[in-house]
């Protein structure tokens, strides 16, 4: 029980470690390993000869709490520290509240919990609240944790932010001021890595160059700059901030695009959102000129019968040369999708389901062409509101998550569909230099089969040229 924190831990950790305040708080990095050294405080203020004490921690979801255990008796076996690994026992009958516990020679428990508020009533002892940005109710939380610590035990508060709106973010704004006698620690993934974090994960020391190549290549994994700024910087994003800008898709807008008069005989990619009765059903075609998605033209359907929808969808097909089409395979569109692909063939048609991982794909790169300046989308009302609708926001496990309200003008439909067709025709556009803008008719393109666009039961709805 004499070996210094350094022997184990890089600096930042052992400097967690060495902070005897009672109250601490960290802003950190993901995955930067302060569950891990946490454990190893709470075993010696568990096992210590004087002043052993309790320790309740909590996480946002069980699978932590067991990592968290699993550190603990590392630990005691570590600093051969006799400890006997109760399992889960149950610590309040009535709730049916259940605890993973360790129990030492001390007579004292670390008990690690849900995050279930009622879990700390009539508990004492040293409080740990891991990823407590995290947690489904952090006020309740708060309150029935804090007289856990009433006799002078201590507290250590440890997370990731997750937006602005909540309790953690206001103890840690507390903290930088001065206020509650908190001790703060800030550890960005840029002061771990610099500090040995990528050395350790390498198993090898590494040149400052090669930490900052190591850091270039995560930071391009990650794939959005508020991803990266909240989980990795310590900069809180607002959860509730739309993916994209008013300004972003303002400068984004041309008075040429949505158009079909202004299309140039290039190659031509189809999004289409399927949606029957709830949310409107959006086709989304799009032209590659030079490097820049020109959006020629948007078809929305209200309430329409899939026999509709599906006529709409060939007479695009037959007044384009669509290279490719991607539409969305998530529950009513499966049948949707295969019957387009027997009628114009798997080459031309691909289904995409809806899963949380591939709305994440679609939505990075619609906003990093937005960025880039390389799309161009009719200046519409309807169209602005749409793409704007779209929030990013954290679940509980982590996981970042992309969706709009449902209102009555729709779900986000019509930048889903134009996600779609970004992804239909993802790494298609070649650079703007020497591009040739005229060009002939496409072979076998059917320009009888064009036609004004269709408003199906939606008449109220505008997005032609230079309509607003």
């Amino acid at each position: 029980m004499t070996a210094k924190p350094d022997t184990f831990f890089l600096p930042y950790q052992a400097a967690w470690i060495q902070d005897t305040a009672r109250f601490k708080i960290v802003e950190k990095s993901r995955r930067t390993g302060f569950t891990y050294c946490t454990s190893y405080e709470d075993v010696l203020d568990a096992a210590r000869e004087r002043g052993a004490m309790d320790v309740w921690f909590s996480s946002a979801d069980e699978s932590a709490a067991a990592e968290y255990i699993r550190y603990c008796a590392q630990w005691a076996k570590v600093l051969n520290i006799a400890a006997e690994d109760l399992g889960e026992i149950v610590i309040h009958k009535k709730d049916d509240i259940k605890a993973r516990s360790i129990q030492f020679a001390t007579g004292k428990r670390i008990n690690a919990l849900s995050s279930n508020p009622k879990a700390f009533r009539s508990k004492g002892g040293k409080l740990v609240l891991d990823e407590f940005a995290f947690h489904a109710d952090q006020e309740a939380m708060w309150k029935a944790a804090l007289p856990i610590i009433t006799w002078g035990f201590p507290v250590r508060i440890i997370s990731t932010y997750n937006g602005k709106g909540n309790r953690y973010y206001r103890l840690v704004q507390d903290a930088r001021e001065g206020r509650g006698n908190w001790s703060l620690h800030t550890v960005t993934i840029n002061t771990a890595v610099r500090q040995g974090l990528a050395d350790k994960i390498l198993g090898r020391e590494l040149t400052r160059a090669e930490q900052l190549v190591w850091l270039d290549t995560l930071e391009e994994s990650v794939g959005d700059d508020e991803t990266w700024q909240q989980e990795y910087m310590c900069q809180p994003q607002d959860e509730a901030s739309a993916w994209l800008k008013w300004e972003l898709i303002t400068r984004n807008e041309h008075i040429d695009a949505g158009n079909p008069d202004t299309y140039t005989g290039g190659d031509v990619y189809v999004g289409w959102d399927i949606a029957r009765r709830r949310d409107l059903s959006v086709i989304w075609v799009i032209e590659v000129v030079g490097d820049v998605y020109w959006t020629r033209e948007i078809v929305a359907m209200n309430k329409t019968t899939f026999a509709e929808q599906d006529a709409e969808f060939d007479r695009i097909m037959a007044s384009y040369p669509v290279k490719r089409a991607c539409l969305d395979q998530t529950g009513m569109g499966e049948k949707v999708v295969e019957d387009a692909q027997t009628r114009h063939g798997n080459l031309r048609v691909e289904g995409v389901p809806f899963s949380g991982p591939v709305k994440q794909d679609l939505a990075i790169l619609g906003k990093q062409l937005f960025e880039d300046n390389r799309v161009r989308i009719p200046p519409s009302r309807e169209i602005r509101e749409s793409h704007h609708a779209v929030r990013k926001t954290t679940t509980l496990a982590g996981n970042p998550r992309f969706d709009a309200a449902r209102t009555d003008a729709g779900h986000a439909d019509e930048f889903w569909a134009h996600m779609l067709a970004l992804h239909a025709a993802s790494d298609q556009a070649q650079p703007a230099a020497g591009a040739t803008v005229e060009r002939e008719q496409s072979p076998g393109m059917d320009l009888a089969a064009r036609r004004p666009r269709m408003h199906m039961g939606l008449s109220d709805r505008r997005y032609g040229h230079g309509m607003r």
